[in-house]
């Protein structure tokens, strides 16, 4: 499928020590159990205080800490102000101005200045800019891939992601990783080892999306060898772990193999799902794979429903789950409806 628009952008590495409130307080002396009485309006506005004295005394760090305290806080129009003023000397601040202005939060949205602030740390081989390197070298193919800021490329979106791989290292670019497996998935640039290999380096390093992918090129064979054992545990794995595709792929999994109550029971619950930009943003994955999937548990479901497998039959409630199945992605049941009607489901 295309998933063009849909991909996610690589945040700003997050602190060892969590949140900018946590992180200013406790590195001023104050002990979490201290922390703790206050309400979360209290901590953020001692916070900001000492922020903001720290910025009359000359302490540059700490204007890009209010930018990111704001930031977090959803002040973005504050955030952009910080960050504007940090940017020369704090690439932090550069690569959070790159986000702010892709996305157009707290200002007007420019997805040019956004890429350039990028492409500046991308590029960057100053110290303070190598652990953000890679994830800016994400954002910038990224940009070149969706043609948002800069001339559509695909021959430059794979250049900037690989770089962004590393190799496969954990420490370079998860996203990029994931993103190259979908890349090659593509009919377009199509090399299924290549999607194999990259969704395997991802997968390692801990990505939910590319776990999902991998159970499905392990059961159908694809750029591997063929193996169901595997692909099931690819799928149990990463939907324990909240990936909605591979959920409609383990429903798949039971009802295939007529486990109808399992099928039904967590049919029922993905059929339920409906807020997917919100479940993409809390598991980083792609919406239309979300999309897919909860089409998939919808088709299944209304299968239960049609003949009584694993639930009390009843043909109201199948349509219903049929045309939500359609609505969120025809494609998939119209592929899922054609294996019906050859009597393999």
């Amino acid at each position: 499928m295309e998933f063009r628009l849909g991909i996610p952008g690589e945040p700003l590495p997050a602190s060892r020590d969590g949140s900018m409130v946590y992180s200013v307080s406790t590195a001023d002396g104050e002990a979490k159990e201290n922390l703790s009485s206050l309400t979360e309006e209290e901590l953020t506005g001692k916070v900001e205080s000492m922020l903001l004295d720290k910025i009359k005394n000359g302490d540059k760090q700490a204007v890009f800490q209010l930018g990111q305290l704001y930031f977090e806080q959803g002040v973005f129009d504050k955030a952009v102000n910080y960050f504007e003023r940090a940017k020369e000397y704090d690439f932090q601040a550069l690569y959070q101005l790159g986000v702010m202005y892709y996305d157009g939060l707290g200002c007007e949205q420019d997805p040019k200045i956004g890429s350039g602030c990028m492409l500046q740390v991308a590029t960057s081989t100053a110290k303070q800019a190598q652990h953000l390197v890679h994830v800016a070298q994400y954002n910038v193919g990224r940009a070149f891939y969706q043609g948002f800021g800069l001339t559509q490329s695909d021959e430059e979106a794979e250049r900037w992601w690989l770089l962004a791989a590393d190799d496969g290292n954990p420490n370079g670019s998860i996203l990029a990783q994931s993103m190259l497996g979908m890349f090659y998935s593509r009919p377009e640039t199509l090399d299924l080892k290549k999607a194999y290999f990259w969704h395997s380096e991802a997968c390692g390093n801990g990505s939910l999306e590319s776990q999902g992918a991998l159970g499905v090129m392990l059961e159908l064979g694809l750029g591997c060898k063929k193996d169901t054992n595997a692909s099931f545990e690819c799928f149990k794995e990463a939907a324990d772990r909240g990936n909605v595709y591979a959920m409609g792929h383990l429903v798949k999994y039971y009802y295939m193999r007529k486990l109808y109550t399992k099928a039904a029971d967590l049919a029922a619950r993905v059929a339920m799902l409906d807020d997917i930009y919100q479940i993409a943003a809390e598991t980083t994955c792609i919406p239309g794979y979300i999309a897919k999937g909860i089409s998939m548990a919808c088709f299944f479901y209304a299968r239960c429903l049609h003949k009584g497998h694993g639930v009390e039959a009843n043909e109201e409630e199948a349509g219903k789950y049929y045309s939500k199945s359609h609505d969120l992605d025809p494609d998939m049941c119209a592929t899922l409806q054609g294996i019906t009607t050859h009597g393999k489901i």
